[in-house]
């Protein structure tokens, strides 16, 4: 079994554990295809039912260049139908490069939230309540391989090795690696006050009340965190995010951000400053919707791909704006930016005045 024919069975069987006369919706390119037709035989071999939906180079970016408020409005009826009824979604972001550059007219963007915006809040709701099984992957392309800058062979071994898909039975990894993260999350769940230190920043949070979540290969492929939504007044202090990340298609860096009874009052970035500041405009997005620790191993370095990125074992992570609902987080917004910075460095992690963790790695 080809490591594609591996992927394909590990997002259908595992990340998915599809049934019998179950529907996914899936989206990507046609740079994934084979990676789904290995996975449409998984599908079909599971007795579920599978529609796809699949888009071409700059469609989004063509779209609000040349669109009208009409058709920024539409949104096709599959995609409605599969937030609202399907059993379970899959996106596998297989990115092409673009060399044009196409104008951006922010009040179309707006338009284009505004639309999408119920479904966008119908998903994080059944994400919530357990109605919808998703997974979110990576198809490995040369758009991709240049953000991380590597070869395109690289980036194929880096995903491989990242999703366990260079191991014998992948889903046993993925298994251990849940009984490994799910003793970090029960002792978590009993815990109030969290702080995140380190010699260039230190922000505190309340996590009372609130669900810390196994993230074990279901929900993200690869994944390896775990996580849960703060109290929404709680975080206090300052915190600075080293890793690289991409927004609208543009690279912000060296993000500094600087909170009061939860609200983020002051921004800086060494690259991206206006980035930071159209998203700190966007309601909801200055207080956080998460808060999460990344635990794989087998991701060590940045790849400007927050799916891989945020999971660096030794990292830590917040998200600004909408929380997960399943975590008890209450913080509404269109936009959920994860910012992601080192640990393995002099970081620690205190949970309610013990040192929990330390230089990227738990003492728990």
């Amino acid at each position: 079994m080809n490591w594609i024919e591996k992927y394909a069975k590990l997002l259908a069987g595992y990340s998915l554990y599809l049934n019998e006369n179950e529907k996914v919706f899936i989206r990507s390119t046609t740079l994934a295809e084979p990676l789904l037709k290995a996975l449409y035989k998984e599908i079909l071999q599971a007795g579920a039912i599978a529609e796809f939906e699949m888009s071409f180079e700059d469609q989004e970016s063509i779209l609000l260049e040349y669109g009208n408020e009409n058709q920024l409005n539409y949104l096709s009826p599959s995609y409605q139908d599969a937030i609202q009824h399907f059993d379970a979604y899959l996106f596998i972001r297989a990115p092409y490069s673009s060399t044009i550059l196409y104008q951006t007219d922010e009040n179309k963007k707006k338009i284009r939230m505004a639309a999408t915006s119920p479904f966008d809040k119908l998903y994080f709701e059944r994400l919530g309540n357990g109605t919808l099984k998703r997974s979110l992957c990576q198809y490995p392309t040369a758009y991709s391989a240049h953000l991380a800058d590597l070869s395109l062979d690289a980036y194929s071994e880096f995903i491989q090795s990242a999703c366990f898909l260079d191991r014998e039975n992948p889903a046993s990894e993925w298994k251990k690696l849940s009984e490994m993260q799910q003793s970090i999350v029960d002792y978590l769940n009993h815990c109030d006050k969290i702080s995140y230190k380190h010699p260039s920043f230190e922000i505190s949070f309340s996590v009372k009340g609130r669900k810390w979540i196994n993230s074990d290969g279901k929900s993200n492929m690869p994944s390896g965190e775990v996580f849960t939504s703060p109290v929404e007044d709680s975080a206090q202090g300052e915190i600075y995010f080293n890793y690289p990340s991409i927004m609208w298609n543009q690279e912000v860096s060296g993000v500094r951000l600087i909170v009061k009874k939860g609200e983020i009052i002051h921004w800086s970035a060494e690259q991206g400053m206006e980035i930071l500041d159209k998203v700190f405009s966007i309601e909801g997005t200055r207080r956080f919707g998460e808060v999460a620790i990344g635990t794989n191993q087998n991701i060590q370095r940045p790849t400007k791909n927050i799916l891989f990125d945020e999971k660096i074992g030794g990292t830590v992570h917040m998200a600004i704006g909408q929380s997960y609902l399943q975590t008890g987080g209450k913080n509404i917004s269109s936009i959920h930016w994860d910012l992601i910075t080192e640990m393995r460095n002099g970081g620690e992690i205190i949970a309610d005045g013990k040192r929990i963790y330390e230089n990227g790695k738990f003492l728990i």
